[in-house]
């Protein structure tokens, strides 16, 4: 377990740092072991006995060897080693992999992060409060494990039918040879009838009933980018009857993007100008919301002018000079803008519409506010559609994120159920209480915080472009494309597969019974009766392969079936009654930026 573990909390070359205070004199060696260690960490600091004169060593240990009280330290970029509360320190803490929110979180003394979350601009002295067999990471890789190991193939029942019927098959033979012998009938006619019997009565047909169709199936949904990992999992997918959907990486890109700009009154900027400070500004910046300014600007073409003395205050935000002009962009609140101000207000309608709001100061006075957001897939509201339209009833969302960022986006998508502030225990909580009430879960979702949910899934979905690997190696298939839309085609896919092979199975079934009654008449001839049994054989299998052509994909992507889908009702209206959903784009809700 604890090996999963470290290959999650990766990056730290196996080792994270303790520290822990020096209250005496070391034992003899001791002191040259630790004297060595602090060379080694002063040398890479380029500030050498710091440590030594803080009375505090550093010794770097595995990640299995932390025990609760312990205080690590977490420098800029690093992974944290285990859940705990920030000591010291400020910085802002990627958490995507437990929570999936779209942007880091602003962290300060008392705040709890969580293990294999990755740290941002600022260092952290965390103190551990839970051992590493019991962190969030370590219990979503239990979880997932455990749902994993509930899973039994249906192919089993198939397999226990088929061997019985076998044997049975063998039994009738042998009593159509001895039965009419004891009665007189000549051995020839005798052979020759338990010959044809044992031919047509082979399940051969039966067998080939399944696997063309899925495997068709199968096989056209991969060329289309969607990768199913097997045939049982094709024929479970089209049993579904509830889909969970995450937020972040699933319903949206997953990435934040300018959305709004708007240059107060009396700053003499337009649009252009007020990005082009910002885009400056921001340039040197790694955080994802610089990324969305810089790329914004990139998109309008704006050149950009060279930023100097910039400096990033971890929970604060930027500060740079451009064209001999202090420009300091952050959060409207830890900029002091007061709630009088028009930037204030601006910022208030802004988070009101469900974007984060970002103040922009020229030698600090206000000057206008960014509107940033985390954009809804294009295709995310036709694909919710087509799923309600398959199921019979709307999509519900499990996210992570706070409530209001995932009701403005389920606003969007036509989605009512909203499950909002889950961590991944509480996301495999809810699949499990849907499954308990009887309904089979297909969950669709992209990050680590995904993977227990989507194991104790009846079918589970990973987001292929940005999925982690727990999530990719726990799904049931991936949609290497990132396309949304592709989940109801292969759902849609899934059912008419099973139709087939319902087909094929009575097909097959009609001929061998239409057979062995001729053949127990005594009148079907051995030629025909094999004819009969291949014919029936080649019949199946050609129907199965139908799924390969291309055709079968279009009729199933929802983007060729946009009809206007029944009046909104109940579960409980069956497929008749999916409600109402509108297809139409829009954006998310995004965390502020600390």
């Amino acid at each position: 377990m604890l090996d999963v573990v470290q290959g999650l909390v990766e990056q730290f070359g196996d080792m994270v740092v303790v520290q822990g205070v020096d209250d005496g004199p070391a034992p003899a060696g001791a002191g040259d072991q630790t004297a060595t260690r602090l060379t080694a960490a002063d040398a890479d600091a380029g500030e050498p006995g710091e440590a030594g004169k803080t009375a505090e060593r550093e010794e770097r240990v595995p990640v299995e060897r932390l025990a609760v009280g312990d205080v690590i330290l977490v420098r800029p970029g690093e992974r944290i080693g285990g859940d705990g509360r920030v000591l010291d320190g400020a910085s802002e803490v990627d958490q995507a992999t437990i929570t999936g929110e779209p942007l880091p979180v602003a962290k300060a003394v008392g705040d709890e992060v969580f293990a294999g979350t990755l740290n941002g601009t600022g260092a952290l002295r965390v103190r551990v409060e839970r051992d590493p067999a019991e962190s969030v990471i370590a219990r979503i890789v239990a979880m997932v494990e455990e749902a994993s190991r509930t899973k039994a193939p249906t192919q089993l029942f198939i397999e226990k039918v088929e061997q019985r019927y076998s044997l049975g098959m063998v039994a009738a033979t042998v009593l159509i040879f001895t039965v009419p012998l004891l009665f007189g009938a000549g051995l020839e006619s005798a052979l020759l009838r338990a010959m044809t019997f044992m031919i047509v009565a082979s399940p051969c047909a039966v067998v080939l009933a399944t696997m063309p169709p899925l495997l068709s199936a199968m096989a056209n949904a991969g060329r289309h980018g969607v990768l199913i990992k097997s045939a049982v999992v094709m024929e479970r997918l089209g049993q579904v009857d509830t889909v969970a959907l995450d937020k972040t990486g699933t319903l949206t890109e997953g990435t934040p993007r300018l959305t709004d700009l708007r240059p107060l009154p009396g700053s003499g900027l337009t649009e252009d100008g007020l990005l082009r400070y910002a885009a400056a500004a921001e340039h040197p910046s790694e955080h994802p919301l610089a990324r969305a300014v810089v790329e914004a600007a990139r998109e309008r073409g704006l050149a950009l002018a060279t930023a100097r003395d910039f400096t990033a205050a971890p929970g604060v935000g930027v500060t740079a000079t451009v064209d001999g002009t202090v420009v300091t962009i952050g959060s409207p609140g830890r900029l002091g803008a007061a709630d009088a101000h028009p930037a204030a207000a601006e910022a208030a309608r802004l988070e009101r519409d469900g974007r984060t709001a970002v103040l922009i100061t020229l030698d600090g006075t206000p000057a206008g506010v960014l509107g940033v957001a985390d954009r809804l897939r294009p295709d995310a509201a036709t694909a919710t559609t087509a799923l309600a339209r398959l199921t019979g009833t709307a999509p519900l969302l499990l996210t992570g994120d706070n409530p209001r960022a995932a009701r403005r986006l389920a606003a969007e998508t036509g989605i009512t159920d909203v499950r909002a502030g889950l961590l991944p225990q509480d996301k495999a909580a809810a699949v499990a209480e849907l499954q308990g009430s009887g309904r089979r879960v297909l969950v669709v979702g992209d990050g680590v915080n995904d993977a227990p949910a989507l194991a104790t899934a009846h079918t589970g979905i990973a987001m292929g472009r940005a999925g982690s690997d727990l999530t990719l190696e726990t799904a049931d298939a991936i949609v290497i494309r990132d396309e949304l839309a592709a989940v109801p085609a292969a759902v849609a896919l899934s059912r008419r597969a099973r139709r087939l092979v319902v087909q094929n199975l009575l097909i097959a079934g009609t001929f061998i019974a239409v057979l062995v009654a001729w053949d127990l008449t005594g009148t079907l001839p051995l030629p025909l009766g094999v004819a009969g049994h291949e014919g029936s054989t080649v019949l199946v299998g050609l129907n199965g392969l139908r799924l390969l052509r291309d055709s079968a994909w279009r009729h199933a992507h929802p983007a060729a079936n946009r009809a206007a889908v029944p009046a909104a009702a109940g579960r409980d209206g069956g497929r008749d009654g999916a409600p109402q959903l509108p297809v139409r784009p829009g954006t998310a809700d995004a965390p502020s930026r600390p």
